[in-house]
């Protein structure tokens, strides 16, 4: 699949236990890898929908009677599952990487391997980009995007020299900002660094983490007693959130205790934490970073 190569699979397929009349949603339908292996374990009369805000990504939209592709953000999953008539589901798969086939169209600015506009709105309709984030934000908020989103300790440094330089005009390509931040970039880690930097930007773009924390907040809802998440993550601030909604429901601090000192909470973790193995990684380079985990509704 030239589009995207699903990243584990089976594993993330297997840990919604489905149920051949059952009902799902895969919210990153991408290049359809995860739903078409669903509909393979669906019945005549289960039923698929899958969500992606790009529309790019239209172009892979399964002809199935039981498939139904949403051209929207996973954010509005209640709202738009409802118009569809659906109110619970069986189980939600979510693979919050970015797909292979954004990171590889160059004018995407997703990658640091080409020369670009400063882009990497994941929705091609939304008004913030890259580009809006360097060039007009205040320095005090690209260091809060730097730091919080790339995790990277010389985010006021790296944000007063990007306030710096765009005085002198303004930082629209993926070279030019790669010419501003040079000297934060010692040989043999400006790799890892720029990594760093553009996933920051890319968090703040497409409001990643508030996305996911309203997109889960709605899967207590939306689950049927024995449903099941299977979720994929790609960093660790994405990969804490989901483990402590797994764990309480929440996303910081812990849940209450009743009176007897029992804690009510609406997942259980279903085995352990699931990495690629080797072999997967060898095949897809991509993988390499991806955890999955599985809850099952309470």
């Amino acid at each position: 699949m030239n589009y995207h190569n699903p990243v584990l699979l089976k594993e993330t397929v297997d840990g919604l236990n489905i149920q051949p009349n059952g009902v799902y949603v895969d919210v990153t339908f991408g290049g359809g890898g995860h739903s078409r292996e669903i509909l393979k374990r669906l019945g005549p009369e289960g039923k698929l929908y899958a969500f992606d805000q790009d529309k790019d990504a239209l172009e892979n939209a399964i002809d199935d009677d039981r498939f139904t592709l949403i051209n929207e953000n996973f954010r509005f999953i209640k709202r738009f599952l409802r118009f569809h008539g659906v109110r619970k589901v069986d189980g939600i798969l979510g693979d919050f990487g970015v797909s292979s086939h954004q990171f590889d169209v160059a004018e995407r600015g997703f990658s640091t391997r080409f020369e670009s506009k400063l882009d990497m709105r994941m929705n091609q309709q939304s008004n913030l980009s890259a580009f809006e984030v360097v060039n007009q934000y205040e320095e005090k908020q690209l260091r809060d995007v730097l730091y919080n989103y790339g995790e990277l300790r010389n985010a006021p440094k790296i944000a007063r020299t990007i306030v710096s330089a765009r005085k002198e005009g303004e930082i629209a390509t993926s070279e030019r900002l790669k010419e501003v931040l040079q000297p934060f970039l010692p040989a043999g880690r400006e790799h890892k660094v720029l990594a760093q930097v553009y996933q920051a930007i890319r968090i703040e773009v497409n409001q990643e983490i508030e996305v996911l924390k309203e997109f889960l907040l709605q899967t207590e809802d939306l689950l049927k007693p024995g449903g099941r998440l299977s979720l994929i993550s790609y960093h660790s601030l994405e990969d804490r959130l989901v483990k402590r909604y797994i764990r309480s429901g929440m996303f910081e601090g812990e849940p209450e205790k009743d009176f007897y000192g029992n804690i009510s909470v609406p997942f259980k973790k279903v085995g352990k934490l699931i990495v690629p193995t080797s072999e997967e990684i060898k095949q897809n380079n991509r993988a390499r970073s991806a955890k999955l985990r599985v809850a099952e509704r309470i």
